[in-house]
């Protein structure tokens, strides 16, 4: 009785408003910090007041938990939207984890067709029309180009509810396996995550040895070790001083500005 209750509380228009926000939000607040997350809280704000009002600390807890690091296509982020408030409609604060892992491991394959769907292949093609159309005098191109936005706009709203009931049948099909879900959703987020440090973090030893005909390049070691090895040392210590008291994101990339100045005129890394 109590998730049938659960369910009559969302509607259509809850989903629209969501996706409304969404749109408006999506990058107004995009920082180098945190990027869209704050846009994504915005978001689900109705729908947490709803889901947690009754309980501050676990509004408090997941206020906190969508606050953290989250960047994707703004179009195909509708989809995760959806999910989310699929699952934690269902599941309200034990869906955390599986929240959290999900929203990290789908924002990157997202983010990918989003961005060449609606990033490249649409502008492209409508917006050459458009743009050809313009340069022989038909002014069609200018509402053909405004036509097509209009359109993507409507599409946005609809891929809210799409995601919704797609997360809605994701739990009904894995409600008994919901411990295994949520070690899954972890295990993508955690691995989409150590796949960007070697493609996001550029840092190699510049060090070289040399005596006589031996000549030492501390990079060559480092590679037959462990590839990347520098950058994975690199979020270690980032992870370990932002988890000391009083320590900032702000303060960590001031940090790490001034130690990547440091060790580079010490020729150690370039």
């Amino acid at each position: 009785m109590k998730e049938n209750m659960k369910s009559k509380d969302i509607s259509n228009k809850d989903l629209r408003k969501i996706g409304f926000r969404w749109i408006y939000a999506s990058q107004l607040c995009w920082n180098y910090e945190r990027m869209m997350s704050t846009g994504y809280l915005y978001a689900m704000l109705p729908f947490l007041k709803k889901q947690y009002g009754d309980n501050p600390d676990e509004m408090k807890e997941m206020l906190k938990m969508h606050n953290q690091f989250y960047n994707t296509n703004p179009h195909a982020g509708h989809f995760i939207l959806g999910i989310d408030k699929a699952l934690e409609e269902k599941e309200g604060i034990d869906s955390k984890d599986v929240v959290a892992g999900i929203k990290t491991g789908l924002m990157g394959p997202f983010a990918g067709v989003g961005d060449t769907i609606f990033g490249v292949l649409i502008p492209t093609i409508f917006g050459s029309i458009a743009a050809y159309m313009g340069l022989q005098g038909n002014g069609f191109g200018v509402i053909l180009w405004m036509l097509v936005n209009i359109i993507v706009v409507f599409l946005r709203l609809a891929f809210t509810p799409i995601g919704y009931r797609q997360g809605e049948k994701l739990i009904n099909q894995y409600r008994e396996k919901l411990n295994a879900l949520t070690d899954s959703a972890i295990l993508l987020g955690v691995t989409v995550v150590g796949a960007l440090i070697p493609t996001v973090i550029n840092a190699k030893s510049t060090f070289t040895y040399q005596q006589g005909e031996v000549k030492f390049e501390l990079q060559s070691i480092l590679d037959q070790i462990m590839p990347s090895l520098i950058p994975v040392c690199l979020v270690g210590l980032v992870y370990y001083i932002l988890g000391k008291k009083n320590m900032t994101s702000a303060k960590a990339i001031i940090f790490v500005m001034l130690l990547s100045i440091l060790l580079y005129n010490l020729k150690i890394l370039g």
